[in-house]
């Protein structure tokens, strides 16, 4: 225990600005997208994102659809001489990974380098949030999506104790002014389903993670109740429930769906909640964990459509597409032209008893850092990546952007 006063430890996110599609207001009422879009259709010249981030809501489809009845194992079977490509460029130590090129489905490619090693996955946990909420979305109008979207469009809810905390700020856009600003989230900050749902992949905020959960944990106690639920009403269910019950529920409301897709705990779980304030209500347990084989067997199937069903697994998908700077992995310029889906978290923790170099996303005691990345070329080449490091006392971003141009260069050429 004397140790701890020198040990810090510090969960760090990705710090992209924006995802889905930038015409995709209409549809998703996310409020943000309004001034990009509005300057895009203008004629004015918008620098900030590569040309790959200027794709529309119909430029994105689901890579596998036709392969859905393909097993799963099947295609993550290794391709001898596509594997020893990726392996050769693959730098030693504490790196794994997982790749499939998809560029011809009737052909798939998988490689993969120590990809049943678990890592701390940070802010790519942040997915099975996402995929929780959809899946009981899904429980509620199992037979009509288009009432999903609008649920998501429609139902505005705070922030309370469970989005503050987190210094990420989120974008908010004022219609008046017609000016969008950044701030980190207040405790009376109220946005609909799908804006929580872009402020937790695009900023990667924890307080919306934390949100989402705490909303995908309502529509599963609720269930057709859900859609009118009051604040106070959801004020009242976490008040009057034993903090033990909650945390057993939130636990199961999370992972479950991934378990009913053949993702193993093992493969990939989530712990607890992304903010300290829920607390009170809601505990962590298990820890959470994933693998580079684990987020691949996602990515696959959602490619598929296999993800609760193909609607939502294209839904996520939009949400997932990077519409403003790139960082890490996705930053590599043989990626301008291309449009990315991606995801990106680390996790580190600085022990300054220990004489070796500390620093932020450099930590020497643990430095995990990931991504999860869907690239499409404008030619076709489309494929794959799930990256997962633990380089101490080094910063691995401009590293994993090194190793995204040489894992690009063995597809694009072959």
């Amino acid at each position: 225990m004397k140790n701890l006063g020198i040990i810090v430890l510090i969960a760090s996110i990705c710090i992209s600005f924006g995802f889905y599609p930038i015409d995709g207001y209409e549809r998703s009422q996310i409020s943000r997208l309004i001034p990009i879009a509005n300057a895009v259709e203008q004629g004015e010249k918008y620098t900030r994102i590569p040309f790959g981030a200027f794709g529309s809501l119909d430029d994105i489809e689901l890579n596998l659809i036709n392969q859905q009845q393909q097993d799963l194992e099947d295609i993550l079977t290794e391709d001898e001489e596509f594997s020893r490509q990726i392996k050769q460029i693959t730098p030693g130590g504490a790196y794994s990974l997982a790749v499939l090129d998809m560029s011809d489905p009737n052909d798939l490619k998988y490689a993969a380098h120590r990809e049943n090693v678990g890592y701390q996955p940070g802010s790519v946990g942040k997915i099975a949030v996402l995929n929780a909420l959809f899946y009981e979305m899904a429980k509620i109008y199992p037979d009509d999506f288009e009432a999903r979207i609008a649920l998501l469009c429609n139902k505005r809810v705070k922030s309370g104790i469970w989005g503050v905390g987190d210094h990420h700020t989120v974008p908010i856009y004022d219609a008046e002014k017609d000016q969008l600003t950044k701030r980190q989230v207040i405790a009376s900050d109220e946005f609909t389903l799908f804006e929580w749902a872009d402020h937790m992949v695009s900023v990667s905020n924890n307080g919306a993670a934390s949100v989402l959960y705490r909303e995908a944990m309502l529509m599963s106690a609720f269930g057709m109740d859900y859609p009118r639920l009051t604040e106070e009403e959801a004020q009242t269910y976490f008040e009057e429930t034993p903090r033990d019950s909650l945390t057993l529920y939130a636990n199961r409301v999370v992972n479950e769906p991934l378990r009913e897709i053949g993702i193993t705990e093992d493969d990939w779980r989530l712990g607890g909640v992304f903010t300290n304030g829920p607390d009170r209500y809601v505990g962590r347990m298990g820890g959470s964990i994933g693998t580079p084989k684990g987020l691949m067997k996602y990515l696959v199937q959602l490619e598929q459509g296999k993800v609760i069903d193909s609607a939502s697994s294209l839904e996520m998908k939009r949400l997932l597409y990077l519409t403003d700077r790139r960082i890490r992995y996705a930053k590599s310029p043989r990626l301008d032209s291309a449009r990315v889906y991606f995801k990106s978290g680390s996790f580190y923790s600085c022990d300054r008893s220990k004489p070796t170099p500390c620093g932020e996303y450099a930590g020497n005691r643990f430095n995990y850092m990931n991504s999860v990345i869907t690239v499409e070329h404008p030619d076709g080449k489309k494929y794959l990546v799930c990256l997962m490091t633990n380089v101490l006392s080094k910063n691995s971003a401009g590293a994993h952007m090194y190793l995204a141009s040489k894992i690009d260069r063995v597809i694009v050429e072959n």
